[in-house]
């Protein structure tokens, strides 16, 4: 309920007459209309809501204001109207005579279209009122329509209907090539006398100077523009977008279109051969030229298709002039992107364009290629052209120079991404790139790790995988050897503090170039990894705290965990065990990080156990390699996550029903290996500065013991005169390989139940070597069970007859 002062102010709002009401308007615009906004003006816009929110009488008024000259008063109208009208639009009907287009009228126009038939009947009426608009009507509208539109088939491209798309196909080909040349604004020739009589047509420039000598595009310049110079301006910046939503489909009857283009292309073909300029000089003046009449008898759409096609290629033969100004020539590197990704568009579409587009792209690539400003340039065209002459640049100089370029990172990657398909099925050179392209990785993690997600996979290969596993582990390595080649090019030795750069020094130092030349090579190929990793470790070690290397330190569990998912699908057994190496090698051999070792040590135990589930025979095959990790003592404590799960692979696969191959001596030799470690470790101190060892490794250590034991009998009272001198030394008190004693009484406890189980050893056996059938149990499918039986008579009764 509403208090009674709040309900005399409702009243008298909706009491309110019109006479004093229009009084009420008019001071409120004049108070607008100030420079500075006092009480009064707060106190007289509060109670203008309230009139509003209590009748509607004075809406209208409002609509009038959406076309005010003063902006303020068309953002406050808007605002005001966007709260208080309803949806659907039920008060708000757009008219050129009461509502006038601009940005803010705009944006209340799409606000209040609730449904999908609000947005077709807006689209109708603004393509009406572009259909039968006046020269003489106003000049601001029609330049915001084009935006209204685009921002609709943004969102719900099935507001327009064909009939729409055929008629604004229509506009855009009026608007991109039949725009006025002269400036607008009435430019005049200079002079002292000069009035509106004597003001002269001033034709438009290209932006070296020179008049303009073909019809207008983005690219002209003037002191003024025209409105539909300004259409012309808007139809390109939404040209692309059009053409992938309207123009993707292909039209009915593909054969007889199919038809049409090749007539029209042999037709235009005859008449470039009579002009030799286009096929010699790529001359695109005359391409256009020879094209003009032609495309009168075409459809709309393909008509819009063809006046694009045009439109680039003058926008390309402009952008070979020399821009005065140095905004204008990062203007003409954009409409450079747009031109060719429009005649990639185009050319998707009509195969015809493809042999009039080439000479001009060709000629593009050639003038570009050797300017690395460009960059951003070329990735269109090598979109444009999937051909090896380009994934040399593409692939080679630009991560190589450009990596640091994070528009160009983003773009190049989103562009792999998109052709991801074609690449690994056309582009061989593309898998053995991933040193170059790790380099945008190893600069700038987080904004591109993303995208290496989606493309690790399809770099890894049979050929590929060792040299890229080592290198993922390396890439902390790489940030911080493009840090030090930045550097190296505008820092000294020393810094100003006097603090010297080991790392720097030894970059630029010729007896450990090749070092660094090896991390910074180009593509795959030259070798699996370096020989002296420790050394390179030394030299970069002083990069543990650089905020590059972390960061990108950060994200190679992450490539790792995707990289082993990857390569189990695309590699054979004997791979598969070289892989096994390299992580056992290289556990030992990372760079020195906070947390970083730790945690590709359990990555690597991850994949580890994984490897040898699939393929429980690469125990057996690395046996050798297995072994002489498991008997590194020091492997205990400083790498206990792997050191544990290669004790556990060891205990669980090593066992002839896994591999016939795997023998007596085989298991015993195994068994001696784990048993002297495990005696080292349990009569003797931690070695200086290590802690004691984890209790997991210790009762991961006994179990593979027993394991063994119960596969050699004659192997059983060694492990049973261990664990009951265990049982007993344990009985004296604390042990200096323990400071916990909850985990000093679990060591015992399961040191206990192996004790048990070992003084049967068939139970022994049977319960930690299971066979087969039993780890991996299918009782349904077994005939000679109960089971099965009473699963079928189950479903019998369930199922309907």
């Amino acid at each position: 309920m509403f208090s009674h002062g709040s309900e005399s102010l409702i009243k008298q709002a909706r009491e309110i007459q019109e006479p004093e009401l229009q009084k009420f308007y008019s001071r409120l615009v004049k108070l607008l209309q100030g420079k500075e906004f006092g009480h009064e003006t707060m106190d007289s816009l509060q109670r203008l809501h309230l009139i509003l929110s209590a009748t509607k009488c004075t809406r209208t008024r409002l609509l009038s204001l959406l076309s005010s000259p003063v902006e303020q008063l068309q953002v406050l109208s808007s605002a005001v109207l966007r709260e208080t009208l309803p949806l659907s639009g039920q008060e708000l009907n757009y008219n050129e005579e009461n509502i006038q287009l601009n940005s803010h009228s705009a944006a209340l126009l799409l606000s209040q279209a609730g449904s999908r038939a609000d947005l077709s009947s807006l689209c109708a009426q603004l393509l009406r009122s572009l259909d039968s608009r006046q020269p003489e009507g106003p000049t601001h509208s029609l330049t915001h329509t084009l935006p209204v539109l685009n921002a609709v088939l943004t969102h719900s491209p099935e507001s327009l209907n064909d009939d729409n798309v055929t008629l604004l196909s229509k506009k855009l080909v009026d608007w991109l090539r039949y725009a006025s040349i002269i400036q607008g604004g009435g430019a005049s020739a200079g002079g002292f006398f000069t009035g509106p009589r004597s003001r002269q047509p001033v034709p438009t420039a290209e932006l070296d100077g020179t008049v303009s000598g073909d019809f207008f595009t983005v690219l002209c310049v003037g002191q003024g523009f025209t409105e539909d110079q300004w259409m012309n301006v808007y139809s390109f910046s939404m040209l692309h977008h059009w053409l992938l939503t309207y123009h993707s489909a292909p039209s009915g009857n593909t054969f007889t279109d199919n038809a049409n283009r090749l007539q029209l292309s042999f037709s235009l073909s005859h008449s470039f051969s009579n002009d030799d300029r286009s096929e010699v000089d790529s001359s695109v003046v005359s391409m256009v030229s020879a094209t003009s009449s032609s495309s009168r008898l075409l459809p709309p759409k393909e008509r819009l298709r063809e006046k694009a096609f045009q439109y680039c290629l003058r926008l390309i033969e402009q952008s070979d002039r020399k821009a005065l100004k140095r905004t204008d020539t990062e203007l003409q590197k954009a409409c450079l992107v747009e031109a060719v990704c429009i005649l990639d568009c185009v050319c998707v579409e009509d195969t015809s364009l493809v042999y009039r587009t080439f000479p001009c792209v060709k000629a593009l690539f050639g003038r570009l290629s050797s300017d690395l400003t460009f960059a951003r340039v070329l990735l269109p065209i090598a979109q444009f052209y999937l051909n090896h002459e380009l994934w040399k640049l593409v692939f080679g100089r630009f991560p190589a120079e450009l990596f640091n370029d994070p528009f160009l990172a983003h773009e190049l990657l989103r562009f792999l991404r998109l052709n991801l398909e074609s690449l690994v099925l056309r582009v061989p050179q593309y898998p053995r790139s991933f040193p170059n392209l790790l380099k945008f990785l190893a600069w700038d993690s987080p904004a591109v790790v993303d995208d290496f997600v989606d493309l690790l996979p399809s770099l890894v290969t049979a050929e590929t995988a060792v040299e890229l596993l080592h290198t993922l582990l390396d890439l902390p390595c790489l940030s911080a050897t493009l840090v030090l080649q930045l550097r190296s090019t505008s820092s000294p030795i020393s810094e100003p503090g006097g603090r010297g750069l080991l790392s720097l020094e030894a970059f630029r130092s010729p007896a450990f170039r090749g070092l660094f030349l090896y991390l910074l090579r180009p593509e795959a190929g030259s070798g699996d990894t370096i020989d002296r990793l420790s050394t390179l470790h030394e030299f970069l070690a002083e990069s543990a705290d650089w905020p590059r290397v972390v960061q990108c330190s950060q994200t190679v569990p992450v490539l790792l965990h995707i990289f082993f998912n990857t390569v189990i699908t695309v590699a054979d057994q004997k791979l598969l065990a070289h892989l096994i190496l390299v992580m056992l090698e290289r556990s030992s051999l990372l760079l020195n990080l906070p947390t970083y070792g730790k945690e590709i040590h359990r990555v690597f135990s991850c994949h580890l156990l994984r490897l040898c589930k699939l393929h429980p025979s690469l125990v057996v095959d690395q046996s050798h390699v297995l072994l002489e990790f498991a008997g590194t003592t020091a492997s205990v404590y400083s790498k206990e996550e792997i050191y544990t799960h290669v004790v556990w692979a060891l205990g669980e696969y090593l066992s002839v029903s896994c591999d016939s191959r795997c023998s007596v001596t085989l298991i015993t030799s195994c068994f001696e290996t784990l048993e002297a470690v495990l005696f080292e470790i349990t009569s003797s101190t931690p070695p200086p500065g290590a802690s004691c060892p984890a209790p997991r490794v210790i009762t991961t250590l006994i179990s593979a013991l027993a394991k063994l034991a119960s596969r050699s009998h004659d192997l059983i009272p060694r492990v049973s005169l261990f664990l009951s001198k265990l049982r007993t030394v344990t009985r004296a008190g604390s042990v200096a390989w323990c400071a916990d004693e909850e985990d000093l009484v679990a060591i015992v406890t399961r040191g206990e139940e192996l004790w048990s189980l070992l003084r049967t050893p068939g139970v022994a056996q049977s319960v930690l070597t299971p066979p087969p059938h039993v780890t991996t149990p299918q009782w349904h499918r077994d005939t000679n069970l109960s089971m099965s039986l009473q699963l079928r008579t189950l479903t019998s009764l369930t199922h309907t007859q």
